[in-house]
């Protein structure tokens, strides 16, 4: 059986996860997170905070991230948030720039934003399918691209993408074909640029949530959807933000070294089988 060099084997990582650091386990990790006005996002940013990073946040909707942000502020933590829309990628690029000019540099790039649509097959329009393309797989280029160099000057950096159950298995009455495209090409970009970053020190991981209740969720996702939904989980209640928080924790600090190029599912245990 052959054995790699030690001299070939990549330094960037440490060789074991460590304990934590002390003031937290994201003790002076350098965070941009997307879509922290609610859900997710603004459940991740907390949580990152009060590990111990530095976080810069966004949001389309104006005004909020910065809302968000503002008690944690008041707090003592250092976080800001700003309005971006990602689907533009010059707004986007000038977003990581000068978010990691304010950081000095990043460790963590939490691409949890999205955006959604979602209609039967046969009613589903060129449009609403480049629109779906656009707002769920376009913008998670829109920030990695012009982050990766900087991820690559840390030496030991971590991206998380956000992708869904959707992106695993068909679910016919949310007609969601082009969710599911687009979330599996988030899959399988993880999976690529684990390999390209790998030897340079970036870990890229995904997760992805089953049903989780919050304000972008519930809108699309009526009681006799939910309750359908529900039907599926081995885990009978709703996913919260803080569910998948405490998952992206663990993947932005030091003791996921060896983790990358995964899809973790967060589902109640949806994609385990059935009840």
């Amino acid at each position: 059986m052959s054995t790699v060099p030690t001299d070939a084997t990549p330094a960037r990582f440490p060789a074991t996860a460590p304990s934590a650091p002390p003031g937290g386990r994201l003790a002076g990790k350098r965070v941009l997170i997307t879509g922290t006005a609610g859900g997710q996002g603004e459940a991740a940013q907390a949580v990152f905070l009060r590990e111990g990073a530095r976080v810069v946040g966004c949001d389309v909707q104006t005004g909020a991230a910065e809302r968000t942000a503002g008690p944690l502020v008041a707090e003592g933590y250092d976080v800001t948030g700003h309005t971006v829309d990602l689907a533009d990628p010059v707004a986007a690029e000038r977003w990581i720039e000068e978010s990691a000019a304010r950081l000095g540099g990043i460790d963590v790039l939490y691409n949890n934003a999205a955006g959604a649509g979602f209609a039967p097959f046969d009613q589903m329009t060129l449009d609403l399918w480049r629109h779906v393309l656009h707002v769920e797989l376009d913008i998670v280029f829109h920030t990695t691209r012009p982050a990766w160099p900087h991820l690559l000057a840390t030496g030991n950096a971590s991206v998380i993408n956000t992708a869904s159950m959707s992106g695993l298995r068909g679910i016919a009455p949310l007609g969601q074909v082009a969710h599911s495209a687009a979330k599996g090409g988030v899959i399988a970009m993880t999976r690529s640029l684990a390999a390209e970053g790998a030897e340079r020190g970036v870990r890229v991981n995904t997760i992805s949530p089953g049903f989780v209740t919050s304000p972008a969720t519930d809108q699309f996702v009526g009681d006799e959807l939910r309750a359908f939904q529900m039907g599926f989980h081995l885990i009978q209640r709703p996913g919260t933000g803080l569910d998948i928080a405490h998952l992206a924790v663990y993947l932005a600090s030091d003791e996921s070294v060896w983790v990358t190029g995964q899809n973790i599912s967060i589902d109640g245990g949806v994609t385990a089988g059935f009840r």
